[in-house]
Formats: C-alpha cells, structure tokens, sequence
C-alpha cells in the first residue's frame, strides 16, 4: 500500500488534486508491472503504453509507468476509454487493461460512509481487489512496433505543403511524398485573413 500511496501523492502533485481515475491510472500502472514481470517506473524505454484517453488517468498511468509523450513510451489512441495496453518491447507481449462495467457500483461497498459517489470511487478503487476492478486482455497490436515507435533520425518532405515529417509518419501515393495531413485531411483549415473590412464586419 506504501507504494500505492507514493505513486498517488505524485500524481496529485502533478495534477493539483487526486481524482477517482487517477487512481485507476496508478493502479492499471501497477498491474501492468506485475503482468508483465517489469520494474516500473521504468527508467529506460522498455515499455510503450497506448492510452485510450487523456486527462487525469494518464497522469496516474505516467506516474506508475514512467512512460512519457516526451520519452516517446505514451501514446494516446482517443477513443474516449479509461483504458490502456502496456507492451513490452523486447518480448512484444502486449496486454489491455479496462475498468469492469460495475466498478462504480462495486466502489460503494468498499466505502460505505462516503460523503457522494464521487468520494467513493476515491476511496474504493484504492482498495478494491485488483480482480473487482479490472479487466485484462492479451492482445495483439495491428500495426507492428518497430513502425510504431519507428528509428531517429528520419527525415522526410511534404511534396504539397512543403513541411518536413519526421519519425517516418509521410505516406508516399501515386509516387509523391505526402504529409497525413495533406493526404488524408487536417484537424484545422486555414483562418480567413482578417483585413480592415473583415475585422468590422466581425465586430458588428
């Protein structure tokens, strides 16, 4: 439990508060170490964790894990999940880690007095069997991890917009080298120039 509390204490500090999925973060942290027979956190870059959200969870997971965006360990799938997989990669075992639909419920009964739901959950999932509150999946990643992590150094250029892609991300189609975001669509679109007129018809 020491180290449960250690781990929750830097997530908090990282996070200004502690919050119900924090813990799940620290404790999926946990189970990941033993399910894969690893040393967290880990100070080398042995494994790779896909988050499926972001938000206070993953501070919890980076606590535990010492996976990083920084360090290229953390990656994020959004699919909107309190979930994550933790691979190792020297032996490429990979395994999913998902609350249990009930977990909610199930939190209440190991925090009987608790002010609200919300402090039940605190105070449950940090002690709750690890079996009441996770699911565990061993999986298998469609895209292999060397082209996932890929090698440093490499270096590419949009043959549309002219931007340089690293980390082999370019796509090459009909013979031309293609940024995604050229290629397959782009999260912004250019904003109108705001000319004299522009600006006062926006003010209107």
């Amino acid at each position: 439990m020491s180290a449960l509390n250690e781990l929750l204490n830097q997530s908090a500090a990282r996070h200004d508060h502690l919050c119900p999925r924090q813990v799940l973060g620290v404790r999926m942290g946990l189970l990941a170490e033993s399910e894969l027979d690893l040393i967290l956190p880990q100070t080398d870059k042995r494994l790779l964790t896909i988050v499926e959200t972001d938000g206070c969870f993953v501070d919890g997971i980076s606590v535990a894990t010492g996976c990083t965006i920084g360090h290229r360990t953390l990656r994020v799938e959004d699919y909107g999940k309190v979930a994550a997989t933790f691979i190792d990669t020297q032996t490429q075992q990979a395994i999913r880690i998902a609350p249990r639909g009930d977990v909610r419920l199930r939190a209440g009964s190991y925090a009987p007095i608790a002010r609200n739901r919300w402090a039940a959950q605190l105070q449950g999932y940090q002690c709750m069997p690890i079996e009441e509150l996770f699911t565990t999946q061993n999986v298998q990643l469609t895209t292999p991890i060397e082209v996932i992590v890929s090698r440093a150094g490499l270096k590419a250029i949009c043959e549309t917009c002219g931007e340089e892609i690293i980390n082999a991300r370019e796509i090459v189609h009909v013979g031309r080298v293609w940024c995604r975001a050229c290629l397959l669509g782009a999260y912004y679109t250019a904003a109108p120039v705001l000319t004299p007129s522009l600006a006062m018809e926006i003010s209107r």
